[in-house]
């Protein structure tokens, strides 16, 4: 009998044969351990996607959601709600704060490679990618340095779920009531001293009068602050991983770094670190001839929709030519996520900066420890062996 439970280890080393059997057999599926129903193919997630009204994100996008946080988060609101905070966040994030990162991104890059010299091997996401992430996440914001390490620790902590209990564990919660609170003394301090970071933005900005609440203000940064942290790092550390076991495309790339765009965009396709959210039914549904009640949770296998062979040719193949349109690395819809260009111009600048220092690199160990998230999969420990 065919399960799929993403809290199984075994998902987390390498869900893509359950996507492709879910799929194939399985395309709208009831999964007893998460408690929801599972939508497989590329078509039915983006018709998903794009209709808010049906599969709405006001109950919560996480598959095991944190408290009090569903309908306070741009990811957990539905239109109009949604837009009115989009429009104010896009409004903090101007140009100006794109335009900045790119030499923040380089300097850190650098710095941390620097530490590196010599060694013959190291962990690239917690020698490298994560605290490119962490540099650049506390330039945004303006954020006191000395809690790089505590902040990065706790938004790790946030995405987890036990795999035993298949639920958040206390240590998990108290890790995301620490970033509210953190949250919080950013938000009051800045309002005593604001400045030209993107949290005073975020306070300041203003659309027809109208202003972000502190509570919105809160949970923006709580949020960001974790998908920050654990998407952007999560998406480099992939991306390495992507090129240590494809040796061609990394020579590529080494070759005309003006391919790190494409490989960028291909990772994300296959290998995405947001595999898997979730929506709640309005409404009652018949899919694929199952019989679906308001009121349901129905997960987005992301994933796998990355990876479906009646949307991508040969999808199963890491093809730095692809060009991939419409992949879900960045989700879709209303939904679809605000950082994106952020999280391209971080990733690029770090991989030029990398690729320059090591052209040559390839994984030490072949069995690698994941994340335990039901929604994020990426690499917790990835040991290089550079030449």
């Amino acid at each position: 009998m065919f399960r799929f439970d993403p809290y199984s280890p075994v998902m987390d080393a390498d869900p893509f044969p359950f996507y492709k059997t879910l799929r194939d057999e399985y395309p709208c599926f009831w999964s007893e351990e998460a408690g929801m129903w599972v939508y497989s193919r590329y078509a039915d997630i983006v018709t998903a996607l794009n209709d808010w009204e049906t599969y709405s994100s006001a109950k919560g996008n996480l598959v095991d959601e944190l408290p009090n946080r569903a309908g306070s988060t741009l990811g957990t609101t539905d239109p109009p709600r949604h837009d009115r905070l989009r429009a104010l966040i896009q409004k903090a994030v101007t140009k100006r704060a794109l335009d900045h990162i790119i030499e923040p991104a380089r300097q850190s890059a650098r710095k941390h490679l620097d530490a590196l010299a010599g060694e013959k091997s190291f962990d690239f996401v917690n020698a490298f990618s994560s605290k490119v992430t962490v540099d650049l996440l506390f330039y945004l914001f303006d954020m006191p340095a000395e809690g790089q390490q505590t902040v990065r620790d706790k938004a790790v902590l946030m995405v987890q779920t036990d795999p035993k209990t298949r639920k958040k564990a206390p240590e998990h919660i108290a890790a995301y009531d620490w970033m509210v609170d953190y949250a919080a003394e950013l938000i009051e301090t800045r309002k005593k001293n604001p400045g030209q970071d993107l949290l005073s933005n975020f306070i300041a900005a203003e659309i027809d009068g109208e202003k972000l609440h502190d509570r919105e203000v809160q949970m923006t940064i709580t949020t960001l602050i974790m998908a920050g942290i654990e998407s952007l790092s999560g998406f480099m550390g992939v991306m390495g991983l992507n090129l240590a076991d494809h040796g061609d495309a990394r020579r590529a790339l080494v070759a005309d770094p003006a391919l790190i765009p494409d490989a960028m965009e291909e990772s994300l396709r296959y290998n995405t670190s947001a595999q898997r959210f979730r929506r709640c039914l309005t409404k009652d549904q018949e899919v694929h001839g199952q019989q679906m009640k308001a009121g349901d949770f129905v997960m987005l296998a992301y994933g796998s929709g990355n990876r479906d062979e009646r949307q991508f040719e040969n999808p199963d193949v890491y093809d730095i030519a692809r060009k991939p349109r419409g992949h879900l690395g960045f989700g879709g819809g209303v939904h679809a996520c605000l950082g994106t260009a952020i999280a391209r111009l971080a990733c690029k600048t770090a991989f030029e900066e990398f690729l320059t220092r090591y052209p040559e690199f390839e994984r030490v160990e072949q069995q690698l420890p994941w994340v335990p998230s039901s929604n994020f999969r990426s690499p917790m420990r990835l040991e290089l062996a550079v030449g």
